[in-house]
């Protein structure tokens, strides 16, 4: 199998891991566990996990990076883990979950203007035509269709807004970090400052009775190892290795096509036409970004390819 299909691949993966995410949340809220102290325990037992199997698997010697690796991991934890939690907790407070779901998936955008400036990416008419069936497909797939009951404070929007970029941005800084980097200890260190950044700003422990409830860690122990530090090393490896970092959120969008299929088959939330709608376009803008689309006076698509890509070095 082509290289480039294999990262995006894993991508793909990471984003069907993702969409687990609200099954552990909600299982750590019910036996007691607040917003923030679960995203606190989420990526404080992450970095635990991964520091155990980085130590195995390539020794003490593997922590040592040079000082770019080290600021980009920096940068994934301040921005992508702390500043993203806070951003994406406040957009909830005042916009509510869905709509503040949908604006995060605005972040190919972000992506993809960051990455025309940063790495010289160039736009097609696949990437605007997949952006916007993406940011539909996302819409439905969380609303249905329906935006009754959803509240658009400005000061929400803003967050909202914030939100998406820090997202967006995972993907840039983990491609940088992985370049001269092991995924496994890229993760490890954006796991690190996520930890330090998170309990320095939010004292997350603070908001819960009992922080050391052992059915919130036991579930925070499963919610670290499967979609949070399994699941960045598959991330981080996919990244390493792709030249479009703008193609990355669209890609990992896949998590929201996931999320509903967990909440119809685990809390039994019903899904109507608009949702399936929405899965449609989701995936539907997945395949759209990797192909080459016709230019004009031709009749005839392209085959897709991903693998002449102009090199840009998440």
């Amino acid at each position: 199998m082509n290289s480039a299909w294999k990262s995006y691949g894993c991508i793909f993966v990471a984003g069907c891991l993702w969409g687990t995410n609200g099954l552990f949340v909600k299982l750590m809220q019910g036996a007691g566990s607040t917003s923030a102290y679960t995203g606190f325990v989420r990526i404080a037992l992450s970095l635990l996990i991964l520091t155990v199997i980085t130590l195995v698997k390539e020794g003490p010697k593997a922590f040592k990076i040079s000082k770019n690796t080290l600021i980009s991991c920096a940068l994934l934890g301040l921005v992508c883990q702390a500043l993203y939690n806070y951003v994406y907790s406040s957009a909830i407070n005042s916009l509510g979950v869905s709509f503040a779901c949908v604006m995060t998936y605005m972040a190919p955008a972000f992506a993809s203007v960051i990455s025309y400036f940063l790495f010289r990416e160039k736009f097609g008419p696949n990437k605007y035509l997949a952006m916007i069936l993406n940011l539909a497909g996302c819409v439905l797939t969380v609303t249905g269709g329906s935006l009754k009951g959803m509240s658009f404070a400005a000061s929400g929007l803003l967050f909202g807004l914030a939100s998406a970029a820090c997202y967006s941005l995972v993907g840039i800084f983990g491609r940088l970090a992985s370049g001269e980097s092991s995924p496994f200890v890229v993760a490890t260190y954006n796991f690190l400052f996520g930890t330090i950044f998170l309990g320095l700003f939010g004292h997350p422990w603070t908001t819960v009775a009992d922080p050391m409830n052992f059915k919130i860690l036991a579930y925070g122990f499963v919610y670290a190892l499967i979609p949070t530090g399994i699941c960045y090393i598959i991330y981080f490896n996919g990244v390493s290795k792709i030249k479009e970092s703008s193609k990355v959120p669209v890609v990992a969008s896949v998590e929201n096509v996931v999320a509903v299929i967990v909440g119809v088959m685990v809390f039994h939330e019903k899904v109507g036409i608009g949702n399936l709608a929405g899965i449609v376009l989701v995936l539907g803008s997945i395949a759209v970004m990797n192909m080459e689309l016709p230019v004009s006076g031709k009749s005839m698509p392209k085959r897709v390819s991903v693998t002449s890509r102009e090199h840009a070095h998440v």
